[in-house]
């Protein structure tokens, strides 16, 4: 019972139309002026300084003054989770618009969640990972001996990752899927690696696009039919 006012609190503040889209807009993992998320928002300045003074004091978002300006990031990817899990739910319940906009098919298809890949590509990853044997358990992901020789051969160090505080592996509920996709330490590693050799690259908001080689390379190097 004691948790229930901190949820409420939490609640309310997510509640908010202007709050969630803000809070949405940073779900990429980069770090945003408020200009960027008032225009976000749809709001004025004014109004967005005061709607992220209330989400930094409840540690939802972090800031960083450089120059100028201050940036705003989400102070985890757990904020990222709970607010991929409440897209899911509007989603199932039917609080979403009918009609979807031209950006939605892409960002079904492939975007970035926090900072690991979400949407159908995300939930083809951890299927094949899981189909693989490379981690067990779909639900609660743990990484296999054999998936440790198979991110090694990759080009990941799986054990240089599970030495942080962030889980290795991390099932999160994708909203569009409604299945999981593979998010903690190793989903981070996975996606910068694919940005990095060229298979994907970010677009407006948080849309990934894959080159046609690179899902190429996708399917063939994690065994996708």
């Amino acid at each position: 019972m004691k948790d229930g006012p901190v949820i409420a609190n939490i609640a309310a503040l997510l509640g908010d139309p202007a709050r969630a889209n803000m809070l949405t807009a940073l779900m990429d993992g980069r770090a945003l002026t408020v200009s960027e998320l008032a225009n976000a928002a749809g709001v004025t300045l004014q109004t967005a300084s005061g709607h992220l003074s209330k989400l930094e004091a409840a540690g939802l978002v972090v800031a960083e003054k450089q120059g100028r300006h201050r940036y705003y990031r989400l102070s985890g990817g757990d904020v990222a989770q709970v607010l991929e899990g409440l897209m899911g739910l509007a989603q199932r319940t039917g609080a979403v618009r009918v009609r979807t906009g031209p950006r939605d098919p892409a960002l079904r298809q492939a975007r970035v969640c926090y900072d690991h890949l979400a949407g159908e590509r995300g939930v083809e990853l951890l299927e094949a990972l899981a189909d693989g044997q490379l981690v067990a358990d779909r639900d609660n992901p743990l990484l296999t001996e054999k998936g440790r020789t198979f991110f090694a051969e990759f080009g990941i160090d799986t054990s240089g990752l599970g030495k942080g505080r962030r889980p290795l592996c991390r099932a999160c509920l994708d909203w569009s899927e409604r299945r999981h996709h593979l998010g903690g330490a190793l989903g981070a590693a996975i996606l910068d690696t694919m940005l990095e050799r060229g298979w994907v690259r970010r677009e407006e908001g948080r849309v990934l696009a894959f080159s046609q080689d690179g899902l190429s390379a996708f399917r063939k190097s994690f065994g996708i039919a």
